[in-house]
């Protein structure tokens, strides 16, 4: 049996460009926070709960870039499509981008085996602060996305 779709029970969808700006919002602070956590990290090593909270902050910043990728790009074909950009800027972030993911699955796996700093999470702190200076200029190129 068909029951009719009434009007007030129809789903309204967001359009794009609402979630765009809801995910870009969202990855202002989670960036600022992750630039906190890094520089903490780098600096200090203060035991095994600030590095589960930066674990924990990396998954929601990766997790954010997945969605804002996804958002641009759809889900098909997302990895031809971000090398054939034209922007040189988008090209080093998704390279470096791609390099932290990497080294953080690594660094994760050795400092729970090692309980210890090591070189690959230096490595993963390098490749980090660098994709973090770009994104940082990449949404400064975008600040009127932000400001409408």
């Amino acid at each position: 049996m068909h029951l009719p779709i009434e009007p007030t029970h129809k789903v309204k969808l967001m359009k794009k460009i609402t979630k765009l700006k809801i995910c870009d919002w969202s990855l202002l602070p989670v960036t600022v926070l992750m630039l906190a956590s890094s520089i903490q990290q780098e600096g200090w090593w203060l035991g095994m709960g600030v590095v589960w909270a930066h674990i924990v902050l990396g998954l929601l910043f990766f997790l954010l870039i997945g969605w804002h990728l996804q958002l641009h790009f759809q889900w098909k074909n997302w990895f031809v499509r971000l090398k054939q950009q034209k922007s040189h800027v988008t090209k080093w972030l998704t390279a470096f981008g791609a390099l932290t993911l990497l080294t953080a699955i690594a660094a994760t796996i050795q400092v729970f085996i090692t309980w210890h700093h090591t070189s690959i999470g230096g490595w993963h702190g390098k490749f980090g602060f660098i994709f973090i200076a770009i994104a940082i200029g990449h949404a400064v190129k975008r600040i009127k996305f932000y400001k409408k």
